[in-house]
C-alpha cells in the first residue's frame, strides 16, 4: 500500500513528537539522577540498579514488537505508546522507588516496542539509498528530548515534585495514543507459517552477519552508558549539585545531538552507513579519551560531553540504517532486537559503571575507548540482504 508524500510527511511529524515525548521519559533520569534519589529517599547507586534493571526488561522488546511483523505496524505503535502511558501513570501517580522501578522500565518497554515498529512502517515505504536521512529526522527527537524537555522537567520537579513529570507524560501519553489511533493507517501484513515471532527470532539469531551486528550494538551502547550514567554524578563531585549546571548539561547534549542528528540527515546515505559507523567509533573514542582531562573547567567539561554525545548519536542512528537492511523479510524483529542489545549494552553499563566510577572518572572513559575499538572490529562481519548496495 502506497502512501502519499504529504501524508508520509505528516506521519513522519507524528512519529518524532511521539518519540521527543518518550525520550524525554526515559532521559530525564541521568541528568536529574541525584534529584530522583533523594526524593525517593535513596542512594544515587540504588537508582542506577534500578536503570540496570530497566535495561534488562528492555531485552524483552523483541518478544512484544514483533508484533509489527506479525500483525501490522499500528498495533506495534499503539502498543508502544500504551506501555509508556501505563509507565508513566504507575511512577507519577503512586510514587515510591518500586513503582519508579516499575514506571521507568514499562516506559523503556514501549520505547523499545514503538522505535522498530515506525523504523519498519518507514523502511516499508522509504528506499533503503534515501532511508538514512528519514530515519535521521525521527532522531531528532532525542535532542528535542533535552532541550524542550529538560528545562520543563526542571521546572515541574522545582514547583511541584520529582513526581510532576510523570504526570504530565502520562496526559500527553493518552493524547499521543488517540492521535496514532485515528489519524496512522493500518496495514495488514500476510500471515504465514514462516511469519512468526520464533522462526523470525530463529533466523535473526543463526545468522552470523546479524548476530555481528547486534554485538557492535551491545559494545558501543556498553560504551555510552558508561559515561551516560555518571556524567550528573561527575558534574555534582566537581561543580557541586546545582539545578543550573545540571539543566545546561542537558541542553549542551540536546544541541550536540541535534548538529549530529542534522549531519546524519545530510552525508549518511551519501557517505554510507557501514563507513559512517567507522568514523564516529573512531571520534567517540577520542572523545572519551579527551574528557578526564576537561574536568577542571566546566566549559570544557560541557565540550567534551557535547563532543561524546554527538557522535554517540551520529552512531545510533547510522546504525539502526544499516541493520533495518540486513533481514528485510524481519525487519521490526530485526530492529527491536538490535534496540533489545542496545538495552543489554545500556544494563551492562549501568551495573559496571558504579564500581568502575568509584575507581575513578578516568576508568570509566578507559573502558569506553576500549568497547568502541571492539565494536569497530565486529562491523567487518556485518553484511547487507542480498541486492542492496551501501555509498562507498
Amino acid at each position: 500500500m502506497s502512501i502519499k508524500p504529504l501524508k508520509l510527511k505528516f506521519d513522519i511529524f507524528v512519529f518524532t513528537l511521539t518519540r521527543a515525548v518518550i525520550n524525554t521519559s526515559y532521559r530525564m533520569v541521568y541528568p536529574f539522577l541525584p534529584v530522583f534519589a533523594r526524593g525517593l529517599g535513596v542512594e544515587p547507586t540504588s537508582l542506577a540498579m534500578a536503570l540496570s534493571i530497566r535495561s534488562f526488561l528492555g531485552v524483552l522488546s523483541p518478544f512484544l514488537a514483533t508484533v509489527a511483523d506479525t500483525r501490522d505496524r499500528k498495533t506495534g505503535f499503539l502498543l508502544g505508546i500504551g506501555l509508556f502511558t501505563v509507565g508513566s501513570g504507575v511512577a507519577g501517580l503512586y510514587p515510591s522507588l518500586w513503582t519508579f522501578i516499575l514506571g521507568i522500565s514499562l516506559a523503556s518497554l514501549g520505547n523499545g516496542v514503538f522505535i522498530p515498529s515506525v523504523s519498519a512502517y518507514l523502511g516499508d515505504h522509504v528506499p533503503y539509498a534515501r532511508r538514512g536521512r528519514v530515519l535521521a529526522i525521527t532522531e531528532l527527537s532525542w535532542a528535542v528530548a533535552f532541550i524542550g524537555g529538560m528545562p520543563i522537567v526542571r521546572y515541574l520537579i522545582e514547583s511541584f515534585s520529582w513526581a510532576a513529570p510523570f504526570i504530565v507524560l502520562l496526559l500527553i501519553g493518552v493524547a499521543l495514543f488517540i492521535v496514532v489511533l485515528i489519524s496512522i493507517p493500518g496495514e495488514t501484513i500476510s500471515k504465514s507459517a514462516e511469519n512468526t515471532i520464533w522462526r523470525n527470532l530463529g533466523r535473526i539469531l543463526t545468522a552470523w552477519p546479524a548476530l555481528a551486528g547486534l554485538l557492535t550494538g551491545v559494545l558501543f551502547t556498553f560504551a555510552n552508558e558508561l559515561v551516560n550514567l555518571v556524567f550528573g554524578l561527575w558534574i555534582e563531585d566537581g561543580f557541586g549539585l546545582d539545578f543550573n549546571a545540571l539543566t545546561v548539561a542537558s541542553i549542551v547534549i540536546g544541541v550536540s545531538e541535534l548538529g549530529g542528528e542534522v549531519f546524519t540527515g545530510l552525508w549518511l546515505d551519501a557517505v554510507g552507513k557501514r563507513k559512517m559507523i567507522w568514523i564516529f567509533l573512531g571520534l567517540n573514542a577520542l572523545a572519551a579519551a579527551i574528557l578526564p582531562f576537561t574536568g577542571g573547567s566546566l566549559g570544557l567539561a560541557m565540550s567534551g560531553l557535547g563532543v561524546f554525545y554527538v557522535t554517540f548519536e551520529i552512531l545510533m542512528v547510522s546504525a539502526l540504517t544499516l541493520m533495518s537492511e540486513v533481514m528485510p523479510a524481519a525487519r521490526a524483529t530485526m530492529l527491536s532486537t538490535t534496540l533489545a542489545c542496545f538495552s543489554i549494552g545500556r544494563m551492562l553499563g549501568d551495573l559496571v559503571g558504579p564500581g568502575l566510577y568509584n575507581v575513578g572518572f578516568w576508568v570509566i572513559c578507559l573502558a569506553a575507548v576500549l568497547l568502541n575499538l571492539a565494536a569497530a572490529g565486529l562491523l567487518t562481519q556485518v553484511r547487507l540482504h542480498e541486492g542492496e548496495q551501501e555509498a562507498v
